[in-house]
């Protein structure tokens, strides 16, 4: 099934295979500027939205409750924004994509904090 669980760990391997070519081609032109945008996309991209699929997966009351879909979007989207805007800012291209990016993905860990208040860990007995 395709749900709640699979999107955000399917977001997450995406993550961690676009950090990975970012290292890679860093590491091939000696020019580590990028560091922090491949930091936070292999941090906030793969492990924080990895770790939100099991989650997900082992409380599946939590990935049924509509706020869960809410979570998915805002942590998606933070990232997709935050990760290019810190390459914006390191490149001296304006810092507010870095800002927006980084409000929602704030946001998201907020949703994410509810959701574990409200539903527990694991699936109900």
């Amino acid at each position: 099934m395709r749900g709640i669980p699979f999107y955000f760990f399917a977001a997450a391997v995406i993550c961690v295979t676009c950090g990975m070519g970012l290292g890679i081609a860093m590491a091939a032109s000696g020019d580590h500027a990028l560091g922090g945008a491949h930091a936070h996309l292999n941090l906030v991209g793969w492990a924080t939205m990895a770790l939100f699929g099991v989650y997900y997966y082992l409380t599946p009351q939590a990935a049924r409750a509509g706020l869960a879909r809410i979570h998915l979007l805002l942590a998606i989207g933070g990232v997709v924004l935050m990760v290019p805007g810190i390459a914006m800012a390191v490149m001296q291209k304006g810092e507010g994509l870095a800002i927006a990016g980084s409000m929602i993905t704030g946001a998201s860990m907020l949703v994410f904090l509810v959701t574990v208040l409200r539903h527990g860990f694991g699936a109900r007995a």
